[in-house]
């Protein structure tokens, strides 16, 4: 078994890291902005004039485009099948009913991106169905290990990450992206711009250091840990990707690199 911070969180949170998944955390696009007012009051001082429209969205590092169609959207409690199908047009609809949690898609998947870099993630609140089995450990004398079979169990997933447009899941992120931008206010961030916040997650997974097999880990109580303290102490995202093996890892950065190149203005 592995400590709350590992193979359970690991396996509820793939999801954005496909499409990332990072995952994600992987469908969506459009433009929702929330701009909270106060009612205007009458003073004898002159006070300053509201910040235009301009100067507010230049506090958007990574703005995405406004799409065409937004009003046609459903409302974001009613968006799980639209972002369903919407991810089966670039995956293939067999892929999705393999891996994707059916419910609170949007939602799962914004809390989930935005606990990528913490400690812990909330593992009860997973865009992805938990990975088949449990940790796989190999032991050599007094020296453990993370066998080959617990990268294996990783495979199926990366496999379907690695054959993923990811120029066609940009676009279904520009058209649905009013819905995610909801979620992050909803999840206690008025005024702040989800796609920033998704840019800033993946530039942390890609700093995740590549660590050679064998990985060696102990169990100091009854969960296993990262022999390495530095490994130890990383953030959930970036052990994820280190638990999933060298190779697994190359590949999720990759397809995390070409993600980040679609939606940041800064490439």
């Amino acid at each position: 078994m592995w400590g709350d911070d590992i193979e359970d969180m690991a396996r509820r949170r793939m999801a954005w890291l496909i499409g990332a998944l990072a995952l994600a955390t992987v469908a969506l696009g459009g433009w929702f902005w929330y701009q909270s007012r106060q009612p205007a009051v009458h003073t004898v001082a002159a006070t300053a004039p509201p910040a235009p429209a301009a100067n507010i969205e230049r506090q958007i590092e990574n703005p995405i485009p406004q799409g065409p169609d937004t009003a046609a959207l459903p409302a974001l409690n009613d968006s799980d099948q639209v972002v369903h199908d919407s991810l089966a047009g670039v995956i293939g609809r067999a892929p999705v009913e393999q891996f994707l949690s059916p419910q609170n898609i949007v939602r799962h998947v914004v809390v989930t991106v935005d606990n990528l870099s913490q400690r812990k993630v909330a593992v009860d609140l997973r865009p992805v169905k938990p990975t088949p089995g449990q940790t796989v450990v190999s032991t050599q004398g007094e020296i453990t290990s993370l066998g080959d079979s617990n990268f294996q169990r990783y495979a199926p997933l990366v496999h379907v990450a690695q054959q993923t447009d990811v120029k066609a899941l940009a676009v279904i992120y520009q058209r649905l992206y009013p819905l995610f931008q909801q979620a992050y206010e909803d999840l206690g961030y008025p005024g702040k711009y989800f796609n920033d916040r998704l840019v800033q997650v993946i530039d942390h997974l890609l700093q995740a250091p590549e660590v050679p097999a064998p990985i060696q880990v102990v169990q100091p109580k009854v969960f296993y840990e990262y022999a390495d303290p530095n490994l130890e102490s990383r953030s959930a995202g970036q052990k994820l990707l280190i638990r999933m093996g060298p190779a697994n890892a190359r590949i999720i950065k990759a397809k995390l690199r070409e993600l980040r190149a679609e939606i940041a203005k800064n490439k």
